[in-house]
């Protein structure tokens, strides 16, 4: 019985920390700061 709640805790953990990871990314299908961010500036090949 331990291990379920030990494995619960970390499920949920992880869950937290991949909301959290998501929301500061904001790259994903939605969410509400999904289009606030520029990509990252791609270096040109001037040749």
């Amino acid at each position: 019985m331990d291990d379920t709640h030990q494995f619960v805790e970390k499920l949920h953990d992880t869950q937290q920390k991949d909301k959290r990871n998501k929301d500061r990314q904001s790259r994903g299908n939605g969410g509400e700061n999904a289009g606030k961010k520029l990509p990252g500036k791609q270096h040109s090949t001037n040749k």
